[in-house]
């Protein structure tokens, strides 16, 4: 197994966004608390351990703990949930939806992120216990995003009726499309591995959230990722002066929507926010449902529900019961930044894009805004792929062009005629420009015909160019074949392949190997696109 390395910006399949950040743009430096760097997160550390009272530590050793008295500690979690006490530990976080299977490959990236920042900060000795969280999202509602994911092409699905928040919801139906698919994954020791994993999550759980917990935990116990849910009573109570101020004050409305502009003024005007702010940025439990708060005159709505409540009812109801509030997007930054102990914040690009909407707002809250990493990102090949590649003389670049292109690249190379017409192009280009300066010597008034001329000249070469092309890619159609077979196998639907394939494709090839392998090839602050043979 190894591994080698392009930049970001290499790969043309991040945003401008993206690559401005990890170029660590000047323009950007306003919107965020620092550039990631170990010695900025270590400064970040003292900040925060001066800024996380005691109390709130106390509230989360013990829900922690009471979160994990039903799944099966490692001595690594164990000590983890312990360090949290120490009012020199701080946290490193990630998050993401309760996707079957963990969805993409990218959840499996993100989480190995979160833990080798740990390790690199740990292994400083600063005085300082770094411990990886990973945040799910249980009070999500959006089921369909989640219910799916895909092995050898083929989308697994469990249908069933959506509604509320997603980590409560029962296995109800569940269990028999992991069985279908459990049939296709064969006899093999790693298959056999891989259904004792599903069995023990999903088919032992009584919800979403507990599934998730256990099917995470058994693939990063033993690293000491610590699992929060943060749809929890005790966790909330702790947020009720933010859940109040949003629906009283709406600052973060204002806020974001001031910070918003600035971006466009002092970064990029053409910059559109990931996410907008609303009015209110919280949803409430009602039975199985989540309803968007909304004010209409004086009383405040549940969105798609006949319940109301006045002002002073509501306040009551958060006073009582803060459980009941949901926070959007918009708000679950500042829940988790109030209730852990965070510096750093690793995520994807989409992410990271509405996370640099929030500092002005983090500020107007008193509260430290964490530093944001980029996920790491991988493509992963195997042997026979990676032959392919080789036999095919593609540059790890070539790869990563979208698939047209790239047959068009590989199709000039391999002719035996040169397919190229740009020098004719040129030619044609001197010769208008010695018939331009013909007819300013001898009548200007041809200067509109000689260029209508011009264009019909040249949009005839590019048809022609586009012909010759075609013909060529016909005559050379087995290359062609091979071509589009080796990327759609590394590039599904022209995607990156962690956005598409699931770990479970993988982990039948490598078992135990797999975590492994992507822990020794990753490195979060490295800022390159990692592609690993093995």
């Amino acid at each position: 197994m190894q591994a080698s390395y392009i930049s970001y910006q290499e790969t043309h399949r991040f945003s401008k966004l993206m690559a401005d950040y990890l170029a660590q743009d000047k323009n950007l430096a306003p919107f965020i608390q620092a550039f990631p760097s170990l010695d900025n997160l270590q400064r970040q550390a003292q900040l925060k351990t001066n800024d996380f009272s005691a109390e709130r530590r106390a509230v989360l050793y013990k829900e922690l703990t009471a979160q994990y008295s039903q799944c099966s500690h490692t001595p690594a979690t164990e000590k983890n949930i312990t360090l949290l006490k120490d009012p020199n530990s701080v946290t490193i976080t990630t998050g993401h939806q309760l996707c079957l299977m963990t969805g993409p490959l990218f959840f499996i990236y993100k989480i190995i992120s979160t833990v080798k920042l740990c390790q690199q900060l740990n292994a400083k000795d600063d005085g300082k216990h770094y411990v990886p969280i990973y945040w799910m999202a249980t009070e999500d509602h959006d089921f369909e995003e989640i219910q799916s994911f895909l092995f050898e092409g083929k989308k697994i699905q469990w249908n069933r009726p959506s509604g509320g928040a997603v980590g409560r919801m029962d296995m109800e139906g569940l269990t028999a499309v992991l069985e279908v698919f459990t049939t296709h994954l064969g006899t093999s020791k790693n298959a056999t591995a891989l259904k004792t994993l599903i069995k023990k999550s999903y088919g032992e759980s009584n919800n979403l959230a507990e599934a998730t917990r256990t099917l995470v935990h058994e693939l990063f116990g033993s690293y000491g990722l610590l699992i929060i849910d943060g749809d929890s009573p005790a966790l909330k109570k702790q947020f009720i002066p933010a859940i109040k101020e949003d629906l009283f004050q709406q600052s973060c409305f204002t806020e974001v929507t001031l910070q918003n502009q600035k971006i466009q003024d002092r970064y990029n005007t053409a910059f559109k926010p990931q996410v907008n702010p609303r009015e209110i940025n919280f949803f409430y439990f009602e039975g199985t449902g989540r309803y968007r708060i909304i004010k209409e005159g004086e009383a405040y709505q549940l969105d798609g529900h006949k319940r109301q409540f006045t002002a002073a009812e509501l306040i009551e109801e958060v006073e009582q019961h803060p459980e009941r509030f949901s926070p959007n997007v918009m708000l679950r930054p500042l829940y988790q930044e109030t209730i852990l102990p965070n510096i750093c914040y690793i995520g994807g690009g989409g992410e990271l894009a509405y996370w640099l909407e929030l500092k002005s707002f983090f500020e107007d809250q008193k509260t430290l805004f964490p530093i944001l990493l980029l996920r790491n990102s991988a493509l992963l090949m195997n042997e026979k792929q990676e032959k392919r590649v080789h036999k095919l003389a593609l540059s790890k670049s070539d790869l990563f062009l979208n698939r047209n292109a790239l047959i068009n690249k590989k199709i000039r190379q391999i002719s035996n005629i040169d397919l190229d017409l740009s020098p004719f192009k040129q030619k044609l280009e001197a010769q208008f420009d010695h018939l331009e300066s013909l007819i300013q010597k001898t009548d200007a008034s041809f200067e509109g015909t000689v260029r209508a001329q011009k264009r019909k000249q040249f949009k005839g070469i590019e048809a022609l160019e586009k012909r010759l092309l075609k013909a060529q890619k016909k005559k050379l159609s087995d290359e062609v074949i091979r071509l589009t077979d080796l990327h759609q196998s590394l590039f599904p639907n022209n995607s990156l392949q962690e956005r598409h394939d699931n770990f479970s494709f993988f982990y039948l090839a490598l078992g135990t190997d797999f975590i492994p392998m992507l822990f020794k090839h990753l490195h979060p602050l490295s800022f390159e696109f990692t592609i690993i043979e093995y």
